[in-house]
C-alpha cells in the first residue's frame, strides 16, 4: 500500500492585506505567524512566505541546527531584511519577487527625473501661493544618466531613461557587454546629470553614496535612490544639498522607515522624499500573490524554482 505524501506546511509571515492563496487549497496546509510567533512555528514549516517584507523577524527567529523550512520566498526584490548567517549557510532555498517591480520603479524614476528637470515641486508650491512666476526648465534629452545596479530593475530604468533621449550608462558588480564595472563608477558619476541608485544592499554597496561620491558629481547633477536606504549616507547627502555640491535629490527609500516627523531630512533643500512607493502600483499585491502561487505549484510538482537568490551575494545572479 502506497503511503500518501503529506501535505506541505506553508507558513505566512503576515501583513495586511493577506495574500490570496485560494488556488493552494488542498495542496498546502496554510498557517500564519507574526513577529511574536514566528520563531515557534518556523521549525514545523516546509515553506515560509515572507509577506511582511518590511519585517526583520526572520533574521531574529531563524533556527540554527534542526528543522527549518526548505524554501523561503520574500514578496520583495531585496532580501537584506531576512538574510542572516544561519540562513545564508543553510541548504534552504531563498527566492524573491524579481519581475514584479521592474517597470513600475522605472516609471517612477522617470517621473522624478522629469519633475526635477521641469521644476514641478516649485510650480506646485507657487500654485498653492497663487503666485505667477515664469521660469525656464531643463531639457532632459541629450543629458546623461548613470544607473547603479544592473539587475532587472536597473535595466528597466536604463531603458526608460533612454526612451526620454537620455544617454544612460549602467554600472554593475561585474563588467560585461553593456554594463560598466565598479572601477568606472567615479568617472561616470563625474559626467552624469542624473545618478540613480538601484543596487541591492550588500557589504560592498552599503554606504557607497557618501561625501566623496557626492563630491565627484557635477554641481548640476541630481541623485535618485530607489534601491535601499542604506546605500546612502544620509547626513552626507544632506550636506551635499545644503552646500550645493549637487542640485537636487529624491529618496524613495530611507535608512529608517517611516521617516520620523522630526527628522532633519524633511527640511533639506531640493530633496524630494516619498514613502517607499516607487514599485507599488494598483494591484501590486495581487501580482505578488499570483507570482508566489505559480512558484509554489512548480515547487510542489518537483519543478525548478525561478528567482533563486545567491544567499552569499544577496541577489539573483546572472543578470
Amino acid at each position: 500500500m502506497t503511503t500518501p505524501t503529506p501535505t506541505p506546511t506553508l507558513l505566512v509571515l503576515d501583513a495586511e492585506p493577506l495574500p490570496r492563496l485560494g488556488r493552494l487549497t488542498g495542496r498546502a496546509r496554510i498557517e500564519h505567524a507574526d513577529e511574536a510567533t514566528l520563531a515557534e512555528r518556523l521549525p514545523h514549516a516546509d515553506v515560509l512566505l515572507v509577506w511582511d517584507f518590511a519585517s526583520h523577524a526572520v533574521r531574529k527567529a531563524w533556527p540554527g541546527a534542526g528543522p527549518r523550512p526548505r524554501w523561503v520566498h520574500t514578496a520583495s526584490a531585496g532580501v537584506d531584511h531576512l538574510m542572516c548567517p544561519e540562513l545564508a549557510e543553510s541548504d534552504t532555498v531563498v527566492t524573491n519577487a524579481r519581475g514584479v517591480f521592474d517597470q513600475p520603479i522605472a516609471e517612477y524614476v522617470a517621473a522624478l527625473v522629469l519633475a526635477m528637470a521641469k521644476d514641478l515641486p516649485t510650480t506646485l508650491r507657487l500654485q498653492g501661493e497663487r503666485t505667477w512666476r515664469h521660469r525656464e526648465s531643463t531639457r532632459v534629452a541629450r543629458t546623461r544618466a548613470c544607473v547603479v545596479g544592473s539587475g532587472p530593475i536597473g535595466r528597466a530604468i536604463a531603458g526608460t531613461l533612454k526612451a526620454l533621449g537620455i544617454t544612460t550608462a549602467l554600472v554593475g558588480r561585474t563588467p560585461r557587454t553593456g554594463v560598466h564595472g565598479p572601477a568606472e563608477l567615479d568617472r561616470l558619476l563625474a559626467r552624469a546629470d542624473w545618478v540613480v541608485a538601484a543596487a541591492p544592499l550588500t557589504d560592498d554597496t552599503r554606504g557607497m553614496f557618501d561625501a566623496r561620491r557626492f563630491g565627484v558629481m557635477q554641481p548640476s547633477a541630481r541623485f535618485v535612490n530607489v534601491g535601499r536606504g542604506q546605500l546612502v549616507v544620509e547626513d552626507d547627502l544632506a550636506e551635499a544639498l545644503t552646500r550645493r555640491w549637487i542640485a537636487g535629490a529624491a529618496l524613495d527609500v530611507l535608512n529608517h522607515e517611516p521617516l520620523a516627523p522630526d527628522s532633519a531630512l524633511w527640511r533639506v533643500p531640493d530633496l524630494i522624499i516619498s514613502p517607499h512607493m516607487s514599485g507599488d502600483t494598483i494591484g501590486w499585491r495581487d501580482e505578488l500573490g499570483a507570482q508566489f502561487v505559480e512558484l509554489y505549484e512548480s515547487w510542489a510538482a518537483g519543478g525548478p524554482l525561478a528567482n533563486v537568490v545567491d544567499k552569499k551575494r544577496g541577489y539573483v545572479p546572472g543578470h
